[in-house]
């Protein structure tokens, strides 16, 4: 079955001549003339592919790419943009075009886009088959071992690192391709932003390994004398250098006249530090860019002989959904954005 093809334009010359070059190809060509032509025409026939103009009257190749992605994150949306529009073109990276290519267009530079999109669309599949396979088997290896908690436990483990290893994969790949990008470029700004996406997804590789380690460790606590706020202080200089590179106002508020207690002091500190960065990487969420982005992180000394620690982020917030699976292990939303 032929592959369908959404391209999109809105100039009929440019839509004609490379509407019959696509279908020499052996591609099934819609086309359309606008992006919001394009948007039904792409809810009534899904195809895989979409290439589409940036400039158009009415809803641009931005907005269009946007109103795609939200529908259906897997189609792969070529980019056609004209000298002098590059920072569009990165732009519509950011928001998760497959690629972009220039006026006037060239048959290799076209077959090449293709298929990295085809390659991305096969590496998708091929993956959504495998995770799909792996969360059966582990589905069926849970069911039959229900009376075992420890084992039942092992198969949930299981299934969270498949949804994580394949969130990572996904940040690996983007990072290659940016990298790739750039060295086709010779684009020092897309070669730098390249290895910065691969060298984040190799931390969360890191830290993965790290906790897999101490869950499988069942490690117990180590409880020693010691200031309540000194974990939290700690964490505090940690992190606000890696804050303040992103832009996030990081705060810390600690307790006066806490007495010493007996807790785990390394464990408070890992749950501070996880709890600290996920809320200065929620405050670069996307969506919630209009907002002023700042991370709290105090102690208190509420009635009787507890101690709180609270952070607090602007970010914005956790959906039901999210909230309900917050104790799964491994559960991530990075990546998956």
């Amino acid at each position: 079955m032929k592959k369908k093809i959404l391209l999109v334009d809105d100039e009929p010359g440019i839509l004609k001549v490379l509407g019959i070059s696509l279908g020499d190809r052996g591609y099934d060509v819609l086309t359309a003339l606008s992006g919001e032509e394009a948007l039904d025409l792409f809810r009534t026939a899904a195809p895989e592919i979409v290439i589409t103009d940036i400039k158009m009257p009415g809803m641009d190749g931005i907005e269009l790419l946007k109103r795609i992605k939200e529908e259906n994150p897997d189609t792969e949306v070529i980019m056609i943009t004209g000298h002098g529009e590059m920072e569009l073109a990165i732009q519509s990276l950011k928001y998760d075009a497959s690629d972009f290519i220039t006026k006037p267009i060239h048959d290799e530079t076209l077959d090449i886009a293709l298929r990295r999109a085809m390659e991305k669309l096969s590496t998708r599949k091929m993956l959504r088959e495998y995770t799909e396979n792996l969360e059966k088997m582990v589905e069926e290896k849970t069911r039959k071992l229900v009376q075992a908690e420890r084992l039942a436990a092992v198969g949930q483990t299981v299934a969270g690192l498949a949804h994580a290893i394949k969130n990572i994969t996904s940040g690996l790949t983007g990072g290659m391709y940016v990298l790739e990008k750039g060295m086709e470029m010779e684009n020092r700004a897309y070669l730098s932003q390249g290895w910065e996406m691969i060298k984040g997804n190799v931390e969360k590789i890191k830290g993965m390994a790290v906790d897999l380690l101490n869950y499988a460790k069942e490690r117990e606590p180590e409880y020693q004398l010691s200031d309540p706020n000194e974990p939290a202080r700690e964490v505090y200089e940690l992190m606000r250098s890696r804050a303040a590179q992103m832009g996030v106002a990081l705060n810390f508020a600690p307790a006066q006249n806490l007495p010493h207690a007996w807790f785990d002091r390394e464990g408070i500190h890992r749950v501070l530090l996880n709890l600290v960065s996920n809320a200065v990487d929620a405050c670069m969420d996307i969506s919630c860019a209009s907002r002023a982005c700042e991370v709290h992180l105090r102690t208190l000394k509420p009635h009787g002989w507890a101690v709180e620690y609270e952070v607090m982020d602007s970010g914005c917030g956790m959906d039901e959904d999210t909230r309900k699976k917050i104790f799964q292990i491994f559960f991530s939303t990075k990546g998956s954005k």
